[in-house]
């Protein structure tokens, strides 16, 4: 595939703390019928992103649900989701449910300030949408309800000093894409019906406001930081006016991203979106001081209800160095256990108070194959790159899979498509042993 020239590189700390892009594409701005997603995850350099698929379930009438740090109430039902997440907490900071609805979210920071309490993250907010929604709108009315509720906040890295942040979030399905960003409890929405869209760590709906919080404007005018009278600018009015250098950085990977959609403009799949969450040049893969991308994922989102959506997800670091392997949802979906951490219980440190005392090996079969294949690829030039081949030959095979699926051209059985992940996994597993 033949990549147009990378727009200028961002720049960022060493120290920079974990940042992440989102995009989406909806037509006429994808090359076939479907709603196109993508995200990187970039997170601490030796955080462990896990996999994990959680089935349907219904739930006895007023029970609690533990998330990360509170509980919540229980709805009575939940869809089947799959979810790209930081091991040690409960919500994500990508997934997909049954219906087709992707959801991605980025750290912000804004002039309303972080609270120090534990509420819910955003990744909670994330799974939550997912679990609970079979549109993009329905996930926005979930997490604004459940944010005027419980409120936003707690450490969002697994570490003993509080690192706190507020999020945004990309919401696709199979007709349209939702961007909502939040200031604390307050939040701004915007609809994408047709043509491209990206996200990363700051605030990026101006005057263009498809919903609000009730109070979002009067909370500005009594802030002193919209005279009630010019336009409304959420991105201008609720931005911090002395960005720190983590936004800056953010600032020129946005634009970066933007411009890559510019210029692949009606021609975007689900390759192209993986080549752009491959693109170094631009900061988007990240791989900076203590941050990396930890994960990635693509979603292809048919505009046809009869045809099934497909997710690529690669459960390791580093994209340009990573499968993306599809899943499909359907029979005989279960849970890949290379790509599952091991867990801890009671004496998980995000569950003992004082939280993260201690720490643990969260490193999942997959991951551990996977960072002994990148040591290989470092130490040993030509045996680096026949594995990467290999990385690239099963990525291609599953790529030309579901094309073949999505154009009727491959009828599997519903059980092989199910087991679609596993067996990708599996294999990939094998070429790392």
């Amino acid at each position: 595939m033949e990549r147009p020239a990378s727009p200028q590189m961002a720049s960022s700390s060493p120290d920079s703390p974990c940042s992440c892009d989102c995009f989406v594409s909806v037509p006429p701005a994808s090359a076939i019928p479907a709603v196109i997603f993508a995200k990187n995850s970039d997170r601490p350099r030796d955080e462990v992103q896990e996999v994990v698929f959680v089935p349907a379930g219904t739930h006895t009438p007023g029970s609690r649900l533990q998330c990360t740090y509170i509980e919540v109430e229980q709805v009575s039902k939940t869809h089947a989701v799959i979810l790209s997440r930081p091991s040690w907490l409960w919500g994500a900071e990508m997934g997909a449910n049954e219906h087709g609805v992707c959801i991605g979210n980025e750290a912000v920071w804004t002039k309303e300030p972080v609270g120090e309490g534990e509420a819910l993250l955003g990744m909670d907010l994330l799974r939550l949408a997912l679990e609970r929604s079979s549109s993009a709108q329905e996930a926005l009315h979930v997490i604004t309800g459940l944010l005027e509720h419980y409120g936003q906040g707690g450490g969002c890295l697994e570490d003993a000093a509080p690192f706190s942040y507020h999020s945004t979030f990309l919401l696709a399905d199979r007709t349209e894409a939702w961007v909502l960003e939040t200031a604390g409890r307050l939040w701004a929405a915007q609809r994408i019906q047709e043509g491209a869209r990206n996200i990363s760590n700051q605030l990026s709906i101006g005057t263009d406001i498809s919903a609000q919080h009730p109070e979002l404007r009067t909370h500005a005018q009594a802030k002193g930081w919209w005279d009630g009278q010019g336009a409304f600018d959420f991105a201008q009015i609720f931005s911090l006016t002395q960005q720190p250098v983590r936004m800056e950085a953010a600032k020129a990977r946005f634009q970066a991203g933007r411009e890559l959609l510019r210029q692949w403009q009606g021609g975007i799949t689900a390759e192209v979106m993986m080549g752009i969450l491959r693109d170094k040049e631009s900061g988007i893969c990240m791989d900076s001081g203590g941050f990396r991308t930890t994960a990635s994922m693509v979603s292809v989102l048919p505009q046809d209800p009869t045809q099934p959506c497909v997710h690529f997800l690669t459960a390791t670091p580093d994209p340009s160095r990573s499968v993306f392997k599809p899943f499909i949802f359907g029979v005989g979906v279960a849970q890949a256990p290379q790509v599952l951490s091991p867990t801890f219980g009671a004496q998980d440190p995000v569950r003992t108070l004082p939280r993260f005392q201690t720490q643990v090996d969260r490193r999942h079969t997959l991951y551990r194959g996977h960072q002994a294949a990148l040591g290989l690829m470092e130490r040993d030039q030509d045996r680096g790159q026949q594995l990467q081949q290999k990385q690239r030959d099963l990525e291609q095979e599953g790529l030309e899979a579901t094309q073949g699926l999505l154009a009727g051209e491959w009828t599997p059985p519903l059980w092989e498509l199910g087991s679609l992940f596993q067996a990708f996994v599996k294999r990939e597993s094998q070429a790392y042993a």
